[in-house]
């Protein structure tokens, strides 16, 4: 009986480390041709780029557009939800538990009006920050403590017309410096699923 015990051992380990090897790579945006080039949906154009640069093209599935490839025995599964941004939370669950990924295991990419624009904050946990996808996720995960990729959007608007820039197309200058940092921000997610999320943070934070 003992192969046997050990059988089982050994297929509990392998399915324990499979886990382990799977990464959720979360863009924030909101679906629609209107929203398509606006700065709050800097996470939907972070995970097009990634996908494309390894040759992944996304799918529609339950509660968001969804595709995945492998690096180095990795698994990345990239998610756009499709709820709009105030119910992000209820794809992230979904996506989490139909592929048995740990919360340390998720990478959310949003915008951030309080970073310089194109400058990266890396956390393992934080506030919402007033930003309602976080906060929605938040809300439905129970918890604050899970990996989140602010990407800055500045807050270069006068009073009362936060709304406005924030579903605001990017400006001429944007535009031609947004190429060089997808490419940055392509090298956090593959280094997060592939050295960890310390190391990437110190490796990326402020670049």
């Amino acid at each position: 009986m003992n192969w046997i015990t050990n059988l089982f051992k050994t297929k509990s380990i392998t399915e324990n480390s499979d886990t382990m090897k799977k990464f959720l790579i979360v863009g924030l945006g909101n679906i629609g041709s209107e929203y398509v080039n606006t700065r709050h949906n800097i996470g939907f154009k972070v995970v097009d780029y990634v996908a494309s640069k390894h040759d992944a093209s996304f799918e529609t599935a339950k509660l968001g557009a969804v595709t995945e490839f492998s690096i180095k025995g990795r698994k990345l599964i990239l998610l756009k939800p499709n709820t709009y941004m105030n119910l992000s939370g209820k794809a992230v669950q979904y996506w989490m538990q139909k592929e048995n990924i740990a919360k340390e295991n998720i990478l959310v990419i949003t915008d951030d009006l309080n970073l310089p624009f194109g400058t990266i904050r890396i956390k393992s946990k934080g506030s919402d920050g007033g930003h309602n996808g976080l906060k929605n996720i938040q809300l439905i995960l129970n918890t604050s403590e899970y990996p989140r990729f602010r990407f800055g959007i500045s807050d270069e608007f006068k009073k009362g017309q936060q709304v406005d820039y924030v579903l605001g197309e990017w400006n001429d200058v944007e535009k031609e410096k947004l190429p060089e940092r997808f490419e940055v921000a392509k090298q956090i997610i593959e280094s997060f699923a592939l050295a960890g999320l310390n190391e990437t943070m110190n490796s990326f934070n402020g670049k």
